[in-house]
């Protein structure tokens, strides 16, 4: 089985930083790690790491801002770990582009399980990723081609799941690997009603049984997915093209507009 690759660690306390470092080798990454905001950013860039642990409480910059710079070159899964409790900082890690959020103190098992399930995810060059200037035209034949293979469209959205790539009105929508596999989950699944459970379930890539554990907090990060969802889709909330509310339960597809 191929090893995982290059995990970074960005943590300014020695034994958190020993700890996490310790779980990412047993699973099978090779591990830097960094102390600073500023040192963690070039250990991320130096060795195109695959994996990154993000202390958001660093002591020369705020751990949302080295997200902020990570993403600008870097496509690797990120997990932000802290011991703040205020539910805002959950937001901003999720709106900034990381792709899971745990609290401090974890247990070495939990941490592990959520970047195993994250690297189930297929990992490609999202469209968040590529500069506007340098993406393929919506008319060009390579664009066209993978357009017409593997796709899902839906009220004028075309989804295309081996690309993992959106197009709104023929135009690229940029979005985060939760966002999207939330929305793949939705269009799969046309018609039936998906819980906050089933939702944080393919937002983590987790295929485990049906009854596991989800948080609180796994469901409010659902939520603030398909809230992002909604802005980036441009929807309107009193006529909701791509995404239905179930009160009480989760979210559906909105159906199918008939000519």
């Amino acid at each position: 089985m191929n090893e995982p690759g290059v995990a970074v660690v960005i943590e300014d306390d020695e034994d958190v930083r020993n700890l996490v470092g310790a779980i990412l080798k047993e699973a099978g990454f090779v591990v830097h790690s960094a102390a600073t905001g500023r040192e963690g950013v070039e250990v991320v860039r130096d060795h195109q790491a695959v994996a990154v642990t993000l202390d958001v409480g660093l002591p020369d910059m705020d751990g949302h801002e080295v997200l902020r710079r990570i993403r600008q070159f870097s496509d690797a899964y990120v997990v932000m770990l802290t011991a703040r409790r205020d539910e805002p900082d959950t937001l901003t890690a999720f709106l900034t582009g990381a792709d899971d959020y745990v609290k401090k103190p974890f247990l070495p098992r939990e941490l592990r399980a959520r970047v195993t399930a994250m690297m189930r995810r297929p990992r490609v060059v999202s469209a968040q990723s590529v500069p506007e200037a340098q993406a393929t035209p919506m008319g060009s034949p390579i664009r066209q081609a993978a357009a017409n293979h593997a796709s899902i469209e839906h009220n004028g959205l075309t989804l295309n799941y081996k690309a993992r790539t959106v197009d709104l009105d023929g135009k690229p929508v940029a979005l985060t690997r939760s966002e999207f596999d939330l929305l793949l989950d939705l269009l799969r699944n046309p018609g039936e009603v998906r819980t906050r459970a089933d939702l944080v379930r393919a937002a983590r890539g987790d295929y485990y049984d049906d009854d596991a554990y989800i948080s609180e907090a796994d469901e409010r990060a659902v939520e603030t997915h398909i809230g992002n969802l909604r802005r980036k889709l441009r929807e309107d909330s009193q006529a909701p093209r791509f995404l239905q509310t179930v009160r009480g339960v989760g979210y559906m597809l909105v159906p199918k507009k008939t000519d």
